[in-house]
């Protein structure tokens, strides 16, 4: 399945607490749209947060951050990573 990472802009000043409720909320949601959040990082200083997935889509992750309050700026498929 491809995977994606999405940004979202705005979210300066978020704490740990707010990223782990956020994700949980996408966690919950997810099933729904056949994606599967895997990871998020956050800065709070510049108000960037970035989410890894698995999804059949870029529309399917949009749609589930809509949900869940919390609108992706961008949305990235990345068909290449190493580990």
């Amino acid at each position: 399945m491809p995977q994606f990472m999405d940004v979202h802009h705005g979210m300066k000043g978020i704490t740990a607490d707010q990223l782990k409720e956020a994700h949980e909320a996408d966690l919950a949601a997810e099933k729904d749209e056949g994606v599967h959040f895997e990871r998020a990082w956050a800065d709070p200083d510049s108000g960037h947060v970035y989410c890894l997935s698995e999804a059949p889509s870029a529309d399917a992750v949009r749609r589930v951050h809509e949900r869940t309050g919390h609108p992706a700026d961008e949305v990235h498929q990345v068909p290449l990573s190493i580990w």
